[in-house]
């Protein structure tokens, strides 16, 4: 099967290239520890796929992430958490405000806004990130292109070197388990989360 084995191909190869980004993991994963270390919120949020990956990363964060490992739950949310808000806020206010009315109710400073975004151009996200700056809350993007205009947007941003949208969401969320682990040992050697 030439296509399975050029899929997998091409997802090593984006995974390898992930090695060249290690300072910004690592940035990454001391800004969201440093968050919840200080008793603040992640807010995550993403459309379609990233809105499910953005609901699985809080999940594992809230209920657990390493089946031997239990602890307290962290304050992680998703800011798809609620269809009717969503739903509304898309009737009444408009799609692109789904994200940012949601910010605006449960978002203060100190909290850290995850967005993911595989084209970093969604309406709703740009708008999202535009309030957390209004709101002093740092912003981090998990990208995908080239980043899109979401990338000036970001306090960090981690662009994956791809065009393509599958590939990208693989990767947003195999670095989301990735840092959530750093971060979980992280907590657990400080003794924050027993």
């Amino acid at each position: 099967m030439k296509t399975l084995l050029k899929t997998i191909n091409d997802s090593i190869v984006i995974k390898k290239r992930l090695i060249n980004k290690q300072k910004k993991i690592a940035l990454i994963i001391s800004e969201l520890y440093e968050c919840l270390k200080n008793n603040k919120k992640i807010l995550i949020c993403g459309n379609g796929g990233s809105a499910a990956d953005s609901d699985h990363l809080a999940t594992e964060f809230i209920v657990r992430l390493r089946p031997k490992v239990n602890r307290k739950a962290l304050k992680i949310f998703s800011l798809t958490f609620n269809t009717s808000t969503i739903t509304a806020t898309g009737n009444d206010y408009g799609f692109e405000k789904i994200f940012s009315r949601n910010l605006e109710a449960i978002g203060e400073k100190g909290d850290v806004l995850v967005a993911l975004t595989t084209s970093g151009n969604s309406k709703n996200i740009l708008k999202v990130l535009k309030l957390s700056k209004k709101m002093k809350i740092k912003s981090i993007g998990f990208l995908g292109y080239k980043g899109g205009k979401a990338k000036k947007l970001c306090d960090i941003s981690l662009v994956i070197p791809s065009s393509n949208t599958a590939r990208i969401q693989e990767e947003h969320k195999f670095l989301g388990h990735f840092i959530l682990e750093q971060i979980e040992t992280m907590l657990l050697s400080d003794k924050k989360i027993k």
